[in-house]
Order: structure tokens, then sequence, then C-alpha cells
């Protein structure tokens, strides 16, 4: 069974990306960090060392959740001074 879910780019995210937004279909049963595998590949090394925080449906979470149809997650790198 698949699922959508909808990922949202911020900063260093959508730099490596070039999008603001992607719907990925997923297998039922897929976790934040498996998502969060999947996107580093896409970005080709340009967040590797960039620690990243994760929010599924506007809510900060702390550890490895279940995704399900229709959340909609971000991962949002350190906020950055200049």
């Amino acid at each position: 069974i698949m699922m959508k879910v909808k990922l949202k780019c911020f900063s260093q995210v959508k730099y490596a990306l070039s999008e603001n937004e992607i719907t990925y279909e997923l297998k039922e049963g897929t976790f934040t960090h498996d998502l969060e595998k999947m996107v580093r590949e896409k970005a080709n090394g340009k967040l590797d060392g960039v620690t990243l925080s994760i929010a599924v449906n506007k809510k900060y979470i702390s550890k490895n959740m279940e995704l399900k149809e229709g959340d909609e997650i971000a991962f949002i790198p350190p906020v950055q001074g200049g």
C-alpha cells in the first residue's frame, strides 16, 4: 500500500534539492529517518554534515516516527546567522 506525503524544503534543504516542496509516494510503514535518507541521497552530498531537525505537521519531533498518508514533513537545518 502506498501513501503520499509532502516535504517542505527550507534553507539549505531547498538549496540542495532546488525545490520548495516535493510530494513523495512512499510505502506504508516508512519512517522519518527513511525519508531523511532519501532526501540526503537526492541532495548528492550537499547536506553531508548538516544536522536536520524534523517537523511533522508543523510539530518538531525528537525521535523516529512512522509517517501517515497526507503528512507534511520539513527537515530544518540549523538557523544560520549572517
